[in-house]
């Protein structure tokens, strides 16, 4: 059984509070991306082999967020992770693989999901649902949105890798305003655009603290021809573009390719 691993992107991400045991409580908007790594699992003892472009940066201890999905269902398989996003990159890779696991040996084995997916990650929930969600609370809260408009992207990663943790110290305001509790109709994806220049990613400031690289990245992004709004996805240090179709996002993705032949760029549909 192969499953998909989509990149998970936070449109936005605000940090509403903190509870009395340092979790953060969180409000986002996500969506999943058209590229990603892939899951393969079949029968057997329980292995883990990663191949792809990005396996060299992916552990493949007992660390490994796959191997834990694997645990967690008490489930044996050989587990193949063609890895394809950078590590440590603010689109949810790790999270997404886990989810990505849990589903194919749900279907390999006829077992059913567990309840606590959340164990192994604040993302793993929605990732685990891979599709456009609100998500609340550290996480677990994950309500899905019917009607979300499609939206064409170039996502971009210097290959710096950023610690989620070290973001999340460096933070300066914890209590910040949620989404509106009801969210907006999006009828057309420049509706739904201009609705995003008004929120925001609450994690921008400290990852560029943490990783000053961003601050150059977002500027670049923005100055390419159509980009609508160029904004932190999670807490970095991929960032993203938004366009008005297909074709100005592809010129923007060979633009910055060409400038910045050192960084990971894609474009990619977010829906």
């Amino acid at each position: 059984m192969t499953e998909p691993a989509p990149a998970k992107v936070n449109l936005t991400l605000h940090v509403t509070g903190r509870r009395a045991d340092g979790y953060h409580l969180l409000d986002s908007l996500v969506v999943f991306a058209d590229i990603g790594d892939r899951v393969t699992v079949r029968p057997g003892a329980s292995c883990l082999r990663v191949l792809g472009p990005m396996a060299a940066a992916v552990p493949v201890g007992p660390e490994n967020l796959v191997l834990r999905a694997a645990a967690l269902m008490n489930a044996e398989a050989e587990i193949t992770l063609d890895k394809h996003l950078p590590a440590s990159a603010g689109i949810g890779g790790g999270s997404s693989d886990a989810a990505a696991c849990l589903r194919a040996l749900a279907r390999l084995t006829g077992a059913r999901l567990p309840d606590d997916v959340a164990r192994l990650g604040a993302d793993v929930p929605v990732c685990l649902l891979a599709r456009a969600a609100r998500m609340r609370g550290i996480g677990e809260e994950v309500t899905p949105l019917a009607r979300v408009p499609l939206l064409h992207a170039v996502l971009v990663n210097s290959r710096v890798a950023v610690s989620t943790p070290a973001i999340f110290k460096r933070l300066a305001r914890r209590d910040n305003p949620p989404m509106p509790e009801r969210l907006p109709g999006w009828h057309t994806a420049e509706n739904l655009i201009r609705w995003l220049t008004t929120q925001r990613n609450d994690l921008e400031e400290s990852a560029i603290a943490e990783a000053p690289v961003i601050a150059e990245v977002l500027p670049k992004i923005a100055a390419t021809e159509g980009c609508a709004l160029a904004r932190m996805s999670g807490s970095g240090a991929t960032c993203f573009g938004l366009y008005p179709d297909p074709h100005s996002a592809q010129q923007a993705a060979d633009v910055l390719r060409r400038d910045h032949p050192d960084w990971w760029v894609m474009p990619a549909r977010l829906s």
